[in-house]
């Protein structure tokens, strides 16, 4: 049983003239006739009666499209949507902390005012964790904050990022070598790529730190600095932004030492790229070069 028996068979059941759908159709009367035999013999009924050169829909057709005629339709509309509006499906996304708390939500939200046959599956994961699942074909796109060389991924850049130290004692040096600031350090937890670049830049210096807690939330790192000036944290410029600019917040500006680093865009480079992917891609793209 095939979409095109069908239509042959709904067609015939609004005209019994085989000739006159066989010229609406621009196909031979012998194609019509193939394909109802071949329908009839699948369904192991018959289901017109020949008369002359007509098909006259019998009580086993008249039942056949009552039962099957909705499903029809709603089949042909699942084979013409991509057709009528190409920007449509779903799409797997996660994105770091950082990206996806601070900079991504505008960018769902553009896109899918935009694109309102598309849905979006948005994840908020760790660095590792999203290249871990990227891995494994788990998602479609993943936003990270560490470089990786991993073989298996497509990497675009999307834009560059500075991690600053922070604290909210307003009276604390403003500059300084980081081995010198003693305070508790609040850090991101392992696997963040906020700490992955953090402990990397800083090299050995990382043993000697006083690691006194270690969180999975931004906004929890930045109440208890708030809240207790003899901490410190390294934190993107980002997310502390209003309260350095409401100083509640302070910058220790670190000597002979940079924290910047990169954001990335992920993928793994088997996956299909169809026009919805590369559409989005295009538009994450954009929008980061308007937003960093």
């Amino acid at each position: 049983m095939t979409l095109k028996e069908l239509n042959f068979f709904y067609k015939l059941s609004e005209n019994p003239q085989v000739t006159q759908v066989a010229s609406e159709l621009n196909i031979s009367q012998s194609a019509i006739s193939l394909a109802i035999k071949s329908l009839e013999s699948s369904l192991n009924e018959q289901l017109f009666d020949r008369i002359g050169k007509k098909l006259i829909l019998n009580e086993k057709g008249k039942y056949f499209k009552e039962k099957t005629l909705s499903h029809y339709l709603a089949l042909i509309d699942a084979t013409t949507i991509f057709q009528e509006n190409k920007l449509a499906g779903n799409i797997k996304i996660a994105a770091s902390k950082t990206i996806s708390n601070y900079i991504m939500p505008n960018v769902y939200y553009n896109f899918l005012s935009k694109y309102k046959d598309v849905k979006l599956d948005i994840l908020t994961i760790n660095s590792s964790k999203i290249i871990e699942n990227i891995l494994k074909s788990q998602l479609d796109i993943g936003l990270i904050e560490v470089d990786t060389q991993n073989s298996s991924l497509i990497k675009e850049k999307l834009g560059n990022d500075e991690l600053i130290v922070v604290t909210s004692d307003k009276n604390y040096k403003k500059e300084a070598f980081i081995d010198t600031i003693e305070k508790k350090w609040i850090l991101r937890e392992i696997g963040s790529g906020t700490r992955e670049i953090f402990i990397h830049k800083i090299g050995e210096i990382a043993k000697e730190l006083d690691i006194f807690m270690q969180l999975q939330d931004f906004e929890e790192i930045k109440t208890i600095v708030l809240n207790n000036p003899d901490t410190v944290t390294a934190i993107s410029k980002v997310i502390v932004q209003k309260e350095l600019e409401e100083k509640k917040l302070f910058e220790i500006k670190l000597k002979n030492l940079e924290l910047k680093r990169e954001f990335y865009l992920i993928y793994h480079k088997e996956k299909s790229k169809n026009l919805l992917f590369e559409t989005f891609i295009s538009f994450i793209k954009e929008q980061f070069r308007n937003q960093i």
